[in-house]
């Protein structure tokens, strides 16, 4: 108690003494160093398990590949099961439903949940990346700390969006980055009031992650030959390639994971999450963990290793066979990723991303080279094809352009960069109009995006705007009680009418027994059930608050009865009260904009 009330005293000395802006601020700065500190963190540890684990084996198969992946998928799983107790897996997503449905409130355990369960799942081989977790881990601390100072929701809203770009910048060495990707894929809008706080995280984060790692790019790249303006043509086509991919990915992903969804028990996801993910790693052994390794090898040009430890080894010099061996890697690898996942593990889609894009630009250089078309630089277009497909998977092409860049010091290449990005992303929006974190949410309404009507809509809940106070009536009431035990009471000129069940009915309207309610001789001959009339519409209270704004333009109503999935009447929901709330959530939410 004692230190409670020290808090609140600090909290009030606060208030006095340091300007709210001034105060988001340094919450900002202290969100850089707890993300850089958990990005580090969790990089340090998964190379400390892969080094305690690796086993050298150039001259055979390495049937350790069938055994890792499985350890470390279940402890990951124990510890979420029984020590978290919580769903932790689409890390991004989560992020985008606590900022549009939970008041950007995230729980605490997230700040280093993710952390230990992605740790042991990458670091034993799971077909994932430690980005999104990384990601969740730094949202959940601007969040919490924002919580922690008592800070409105605008405010936390823009601590959440700190917290992820402290977590790019901080585990890619990738400022720029941290900033765009909060912007394109968290949909956050960049204003002068949230620009500095998200550039004050992102640049605490990278430093420390400089001082602490090393100034060096996190994958090495040199660039040996200079771009010609005759490649572009070709750039062009490798845009509209990895778009495909990034498309492949996107559903094959969804259809997979739809498929685990539909396995009640988790044995069974277990089972065959961890059979399909060892089956493939040991077929492919780049499948491998985070495949992080395979990207260094395709940016300086070398890529014979790849088939090392695997069946397909004799095909390592073989030109077409390296083709064949990176497509089937290009069609198994969102088949690891899903299965890692959905078994129990922890990792999102950052790696696997770069991972594909790295392998379908050297494939299309490797192929075009194959033919004499033209010569492409092979190691220059899998940096391009990291760009596109992260591009595209995310639909956040500037975050593919400044992130590749910054990860490789590819700057040379800003411009084929913007071209691949720009094509892949504009490629997979003519088939999938959200990415892959934000289509569940989209699909029920609770996306928000920079639409700003669209967006005070979605942060809007139809439980805020019920009113409750319209007196029911039952359909066997007369004439006479209707009048004495309903409108003389209410200053309500529409009455609801349920059943014994609380069933919506219908409605009574005064208007419409305006000519009658006033001759007592009627008042027993005429029932309720025989003058009332059905609603103009039923909302719902699972319906987004878009959905409900279409139905009243609909149907030109201006009250219309809420009711639950099982039809029982809950209240009414007015257009009045509706606009009264938007202006609320538009000033707690975006004002200062």
């Amino acid at each position: 108690m004692a230190n409670e009330g020290r808090f609140y005293r600090f909290l009030l000395w606060r208030e006095k003494h340091i300007k709210e802006r001034n105060f988001i601020l340094i919450i900002s700065f202290v969100v850089g160093i707890g993300t850089a500190v958990a990005a580090i963190t969790l990089k340090q540890v998964i190379h400390f398990i892969q080094q305690l684990l690796v086993v050298n084996n150039p001259d055979g198969i390495n049937y350790w590949l069938l055994i890792y992946p499985m350890i470390g998928i279940l402890l990951s799983g124990l510890f979420v099961q029984y020590l978290v107790r919580d769903d932790i897996s689409h890390g991004v997503t989560k992020i985008l439903y606590a900022i549009s449905q939970r008041k950007s409130r995230i729980k605490p355990h997230n700040m280093w949940s993710s952390l230990v369960a992605s740790s042991v799942t990458i670091g034993f081989g799971g077909s994932v990346g430690a980005e999104a977790p990384i990601v969740l881990t730094g949202a959940a601390i601007g969040s919490n700390l924002g919580r922690l100072f008592r800070m409105e929701q605008k405010t936390l809203m823009l601590l959440v969006g700190c917290g992820a770009a402290g977590a790019v910048a901080g585990i890619f060495k990738a400022p720029i980055a941290g900033l765009v990707f909060v912007i394109e894929v968290l949909m956050l809008d960049l204003t002068m009031t949230s620009v500095l706080p998200l550039l004050i995280s992102s640049v605490t984060a990278a430093t420390m992650s400089y001082i602490f790692t090393g100034t060096d790019a996190m994958f090495k790249f040199s660039q040996t030959e200079i771009f010609e303006m005759g490649r572009i043509p070709y750039v062009l086509l490798l845009g509209i390639f990895c778009g495909s991919v990034s498309l492949y990915f996107t559903r094959a992903m969804n259809k997979i994971e739809g498929v685990y969804r539909r396995l009640v028990h988790r044995r069974k996801k277990f089972l065959l999450g961890v059979v399909m993910l060892s089956i493939l790693i040991f077929l492919f052994p780049p499948l491998y963990g985070e495949g992080y390794n395979t990207i260094e090898s395709l940016l300086s040009g070398q890529y014979t290793y790849l088939t090392d430890e695997s069946l397909f080894r004799p095909l390592s010099d073989n030109y077409w066979g390296i083709i064949l061996f990176m497509g089937l890697i290009l069609l198994t690898k969102v088949f690891a990723s899903s299965a890692t996942n959905a078994a129990g593990g922890c990792g999102g889609i950052f790696a696997p991303s770069l991972y594909l894009g790295c392998i379908a630009g050297f494939m299309f250089a490797h192929v075009s080279n194959a033919f004499d078309f033209i010569y492409l630089p092979e190691k220059n277009f899998a940096l391009l094809g990291m760009a596109g497909v992260m591009a595209g998977v995310m639909h956040a092409p500037l975050t593919g352009v400044f992130l590749i860049a910054e990860l490789t010091g590819g700057y040379d290449l800003f411009l084929p960069l913007m071209i691949v990005s720009i094509s892949s992303y504009a490629t997979i929006r003519m088939f999938e109009p959200h990415s892959i974190y934000s289509m569940r949410l989209a699909q029920k309404g609770e996306l928000l995006t920079h639409h700003k009507d669209k967006a005070i809509l979605t942060l809007m809940k139809i439980n805020s705007v019920i009113e409750t106070d319209f007196l029911t009536v039952r359909p066997e009431m007369t004439l006479g009680e209707i009048v004495s035990d309903a409108i003389a009471r209410s200053s309500r000129s529409m009455f609801p009418v349920v059943d014994a069940n609380n069933t919506l009915l219908g409605v009574v309207l005064v208007d419409n027994i305006r000519n009658i309610m006033f001759r007592p001789e009627l008042y027993d001959r005429f029932k309720v059930s025989k003058f009332m009339v059905s609603a103009p519409a039923k909302l719902r209270t699972d319906m987004p608050m878009e959905k409900i704004m279409q139905i009243f333009d609909d149907t030109k109503a201006w009250n219309l009865p809420v009711v639950d999935r099982a039809g029982r009447y809950m209240g009414f929901v007015s257009k009045s009260n509706i606009f009264n709330a938007y202006r609320e959530v538009l000033v707690d939410t975006f004002s200062g904009d």
